[in-house]
């Protein structure tokens, strides 16, 4: 950053750090043994999708690359488009494998990345729930480098367990690098993987 930026009051975006997604599998012990949320095994990404040849030839290698184990019992990968025109990629792997299911995760953000397409990655987000049947996710913002947990009521329409997601939050500040703007604390209302 130079003076003038200083001066200025601007700063550098945070460069994304794909590699944060592989403190999940921690975050995701210390959230059992705090909470009781388990994970769930479905995890998804979240991007704006391009117009073009280059795009979709990326969308195909992504599912061939996710869908190389349905042979073998694996599940293959989802694509869907949400009420605001974003796609979304649903993964699935064993509750229990949940570094299996953020290598698919980075993969996928890789691939997209490398692929010119990082600017429209948007989120990632790996679920969880416990005993109850409650619904939590944590959620990484490519763009910022950092996560946060949302936690939407069951059973109410677009309603957050604010209480939960600030419990969430302190339990889990030295796994992960946790988002401290809560107005980036983005709802992602029906996100597949949820």
């Amino acid at each position: 950053m130079g003076f003038w930026d200083a001066i200025l009051g601007r700063s550098k975006p945070v460069r994304p750090d794909l590699d944060r997604l592989f403190g999940l599998p921690g975050a995701a012990v210390s959230l059992e043994a705090g909470t009781g949320f388990t994970p769930t095994g479905r995890g998804s990404v979240c991007f704006a999708s391009v117009e073009g040849g280059a795009f979709t030839q990326l969308q195909r290698d992504v599912r061939e690359l996710l869908d190389a184990d349905t042979d073998r019992g694996g599940v293959p990968v989802e694509f869907s488009q949400d009420a605001y025109g974003y796609t979304w990629l649903l993964a699935r792997q064993p509750p229990d494998d949940v570094a299996a299911l953020v290598n698919d995760l980075h993969a996928v953000n890789s691939l997209l990345q490398d692929g010119g397409f990082g600017p429209q990655l948007l989120c990632s987000l790996i679920g969880f729930q416990d005993p109850a049947g409650r619904p939590l996710a944590l959620v990484y913002l490519y763009k910022r480098g950092t996560f946060y947990p949302f936690a939407p009521l069951s059973g109410a329409a677009e309603k957050r367990d604010n209480a939960l997601e600030l419990q969430v939050r302190a339990l889990l500040g030295d796994d992960l690098r946790i988002e401290e703007d809560l107005s980036r604390w983005f709802p992602v209302w029906g996100a597949p993987g949820l």
